[in-house]
Parts: C-alpha cells; structure tokens; sequence
C-alpha cells in the first residue's frame, strides 16, 4: 500500500465514494477487535431483552437504540472520557460502522453529553440477569468446559476522593452556607451571620498540614460540628417561612446531610460507630469495603461477586453494601447451572467459601472442589489433589486475572459514573465488553479453521 504525504501535493483529497466501498470497509471492520466485538453480541435480541424503543415524538435521535447500546460497549473499548469519545467517533469510520450509524463529511456531533444522556436512559432498564441469560444463550455454542465454574469476589471502586470525618463535614458545612447564600438572594433577606468564613481559613491550614495532629483534627471536627448543627437551623427556618417548590435532588441532598450530622456528632461526642455510615455526600449509597488487603485494607465502592465458565465472566451479585460471598454458594450453582443449562462437575473456589455447610452441599450434589481437604486422607487422594491443583490454577489464572484486565483495559479501575444505577451500568458494559471481545475471538479462530 503506497503512503501519500497530504503536504507533498494539492491540499484537495478525493475521498472514495462509501457507498460503493463499503463493503471493503466493513471487510476491513471486521478483522478488527472491535469488529470481533461487533460479531461477539446479539444486537436485536439484546435491545428487545432491555426493552429499548425508537422515538415517538419529537426529533428523531442520532443513535437507533441498537447504535445506544453500541455506544456503551464502545465507550468501555475505548477507555476514554465522553467527550473524547464524541472526539474519536466524529471522525472514525469504524466507530460509526460499530454504532449503526454514518456521518456525511464535515458533520460533527457536538453535543458531548449524548453519552452520559444515553447511559442514564438504559441504567432505568438494566436488568442484569436477563441481559446475561440473553447474551449467554449467542455464546454458549463457542464455550467448552460448561460443567466447571470458577467464583470470587471483587470491588470496583468508584473515583472519589479519599473519605475522612472533616472532608466530609466540610463539604456539608460549605453545601449548606451556599443554599442560604442563594436563597437570601433571592428573597432579598440580609444574611445570617456566622462563623463561616472563619472555619474556611482555619480548614484551609488544616489541609495544607502535612501531618494532622489529633488535637488540630479534634478541634476542627467540635467547630465543624457546631457549625453544620447552626446551618441547618437557618435552613430549616428558611424552608418552614418561605416554602416554595424543591426539586428531588435538593431534598434528598438535606436529608444526607442532617444524616451526615446525626452520624458525625454520635461517632464525636459518644464514640458510637455509626451503621451504614455516608462516606460521601454526592454518593450516600456507598460504604466501605473491608477487603483486609495490604495496600488497600479499605476500598469504597460496589462488591462484586463474579463467576466464571470457561473464561467467560458473570456477575452473580453486585452490592454496594459489604457480604460475605462465602454465603453465596448456592446462588451461584443455581445461576451457573440457569446458564449453561449443563450440571456442574467441578467448583473453583479460595479458602473463604470451604465451610461445613458448603461442604456438605457441595458433597451432596456430588461437585469436586479445590478445597483443601478435612481430617484423615481417603482413597484416590493423590488423584483428587492433583485436580484441585488444577482447578486452583485455573481461578487464579483466569479469574483472578480477568479482574486486573476488566480494571486496566475497560474502565473498571476508578468508575466515573455519577448515580447508583449508572454505576451498575457501567460495571455491567464493562465486565461484558471483554467477555464479547474474547467471545469475538473464538468466533474468528473457529472461522478460519473453516475456511
């Protein structure tokens, strides 16, 4: 193929028509990863399963509901911000080949929040184990070893800052001061005196500080404390003498708050532990996940429990609430038997889920484990070991490492969704977006043995 330098000659380019080359493009498209992906995934069936419709009225959108979903398994594919996405598919014709939809020359989509527009149109719809039966129902005939699964749990941690008492009560004292600030404004009310701007400066210093004393970090929380309680009496007097129409958002963001000082007073002046406890305002559905490793004993965002048939994740529970997947078996053998319409032989598992319960489950359903064994050896105990190191290399290997690759390469690391169920969304896209590509694979590899 012979390279044409633009400056080398007139600055005129004759572009080929698409209509009669696009048959070479999508040719081309096609032995791409992203055209592995594209093959990978029943589009029809998919946006019926979600329940995705076109447009009655109004304009018609830019995307079909098939280039919507497109556009989510794109986006984790890419690994980029919206905008840049919206940057890149302007101008990529295998992204608009992906998302079903084509661009004449010279026009642009500028409307960057399309993105986040569409993701939280389909979070209202996500339904997780409907969407899986339906993928796993195209996948299943490109899939070996359905008898034998693989479990263990993770956490996707949402991108926040790092949560500590003064962050949080800060940001509640600051939120609070600037709704009354607007709202004195605009009722042409002089404004409350407080002690606001006097606790910004000494907040300030406290940040700069390179060590936190306790002392310092005692008597900013007491001051931050009295504060808030003295905030949220002015709001409340305002709300009850000047009522008016509050939209959702600003409701649900008062009750944090006071949430907040209830929890923060408590833990301060009684040391109680609070239960469910806010770790952050914009998102009060998190909470903290001890997970006992040693560079991160505490991660904040959602557990998930995956498992995993002959390489092929699934999610099995997600919560952003903190469990025990060890309690979990039987969920897990009923979903991966539901999916691979195969009874399960061999279970993969780490040391937490091998109690005497599971075990006796286990057992009964005549399930081989990689469990290690209790009490004296038995018969054929060389050849039971030698499976368990089997399936144990096969959970550490695939599983465990389909969690760094889900995190590294699809947007899992740090998830920038804003809301609860977008975040659900999000992890979803991007656990299944490696699951196509490598579905996508196999498909190609099984074509051209064919061929």
């Amino acid at each position: 193929m012979k390279v044409r330098r633009i400056s080398q000659f007139q600055k005129q380019i004759s572009f080929p028509n698409f209509d009669d080359s696009y048959s070479k493009y999508l040719s081309s498209f096609m032995n791409t990863d992203l055209g592995m992906i594209h093959s990978a995934i029943p589009w029809e069936t998919l946006v019926q399963t979600l329940g995705l419709q076109e447009r009655v009225k109004g304009p018609d959108s830019i995307f079909s509901p098939r280039g919507k979903v497109a556009l989510m398994f794109l986006k984790h594919y890419c690994g980029c911000s919206d905008r840049k996405l919206i940057d890149q598919y302007n101008g990529n014709i295998y992204y608009q080949i992906f998302c079903d939809t084509l661009l004449n020359p010279g026009d642009q989509i500028k409307n960057y929040k399309i993105v986040s527009q569409i993701r939280c149109e389909i979070a209202e719809l996500l339904h997780i184990d409907s969407l899986e039966n339906t993928l796993m129902d195209h996948w299943r005939p490109y899939m070996e070893n359905l008898e034998s699964v693989t479990c263990d749990a993770t956490c996707y941690e949402s991108n926040i800052r790092y949560p500590t008492d003064v962050k949080l009560l800060w940001e509640s004292v600051e939120w609070t001061y600037k709704q009354i600030q607007k709202k004195s404004k605009l009722l042409k009310l002089r404004m409350a005196r407080t002690k606001y701007l006097k606790w910004l400066r000494r907040y300030i210093n406290y940040s700069k500080m390179r060590k936190k004393r306790k002392n310092k970090r005692r008597s900013l929380t007491r001051g931050l404390l009295r504060l808030l309680t003295k905030l949220n009496g002015i709001m409340d007097e305002l709300d009850l003498n000047y009522p008016e129409i509050k939209s959702a958002r600003y409701i649900e963001r008062r009750d944090v708050i006071k949430l907040v000082l209830v929890q923060q007073a408590g833990k301060f002046y009684e040391g109680q532990r609070p239960k469910g406890a806010i770790i952050s305002i914009d998102k009060p559905y998190l909470r903290p996940i001890v997970r006992g490793k040693e560079v991160k004993p505490v991660e904040f965002g959602a557990k998930v429990h995956k498992l995993q048939i002959d390489g092929i994740s699934f999610i099995e529970h997600l919560s952003f609430d903190a469990f025990n997947e060890g309690t979990r078996i039987h969920e897990t053998l009923y979903k991966a038997q539901s999916l691979s319409h195969t009874k399960l032989k061999l279970l993969g598992a780490d040391a937490i889920y091998a109690t005497n319960a599971n075990r006796k489950l286990l057992t009964r359903k005549q399930i081989t484990t990689d469990f290690k064994i209790k009490g004296r050896p038995g018969r054929h105990q060389e050849h039971k070991s030698l499976i368990a190191k089997m399936i144990t290399k096969e959970r550490a290997s695939r599983l465990e490492g389909s969690f760094g690759t889900d995190k590294e390469y699809f947007l899992l690391k740090k998830i920038k969704a804003r809301t609860e169920k977008t975040e659900r969304l999000w992890i979803f896209f991007g656990i299944h977006t490696s699951n196509a590509l490598n579905i996508g694979k196999r498909i190609n590899l099984k074509e051209v043995k064919a061929a």
